[in-house]
């Protein structure tokens, strides 16, 4: 496994890890993690059924990651 094998895993991790954070704390209602849900498997399971979306399914999956992170904290995370 290279380093977009572990580009993938970590966008998978970080998909169903934001998605049980935004739930617990609020953040995401029933709509929104529905909303979510569905952009999530459509990228993950949809895009990989195709022989072309095998190439951007980590990168979909990357973008929507973002767009959890925007959504529950409200902005972008300060690391320092």
């Amino acid at each position: 496994m290279g380093s977009i094998g572990v580009a993938a895993w970590i966008a998978k991790l970080a998909f169903v890890g934001l998605l049980i954070t935004g739930r617990m704390n609020g953040a995401l209602g029933v709509r929104g993690l529905v909303v979510f849900l569905v952009l999530g498997a459509v990228a993950w399971f949809g895009l990989s059924s195709f022989e072309w979306g095998r190439d951007y399914v980590t990168s979909v999956l990357a973008v929507i990651d973002i767009a959890l992170v925007f959504t529950i904290f409200k902005g972008d995370v300060r690391i320092t």
